[in-house]
């Protein structure tokens, strides 16, 4: 199923419902810190898994205990139904 962009309507929800998320451009970007290496690895596990199965593969960025995801649909060039899916699912590991 092609991705489907965000009108604006849905861009401007999704990023107050998710106040950790930022928009820069067409890219959602989230940095978060973990205790240590190991937990921020088992993290980038978790969406590695994820992003596998949904066929979307983020941008990550492994700083000792701290981690960047950006999600971007380059197909597309613009924010998709396939990035808001993927950060929801991304917020939904952390609890």
């Amino acid at each position: 199923m092609p991705a489907t962009p965000l009108t604006a309507e849905e861009r401007i929800a999704f990023l107050a419902a998710r106040p950790d998320w930022a928009a820069q451009g067409e890219v959602l970007v989230r940095t978060i810190a973990f205790a240590d290496f190991a937990e921020a690895m088992g993290f980038v596990t978790r969406v590695a898994l994820a992003a596998q199965a949904a066929d979307h593969h983020p941008e990550i960025d492994i700083r000792w205990n701290r981690v960047t995801v950006r999600l971007s649909t380059h197909s597309a060039a613009a924010l998709t139904d396939l990035d808001v899916a993927l950060a929801t699912q991304i917020d939904a590991f952390l609890g």
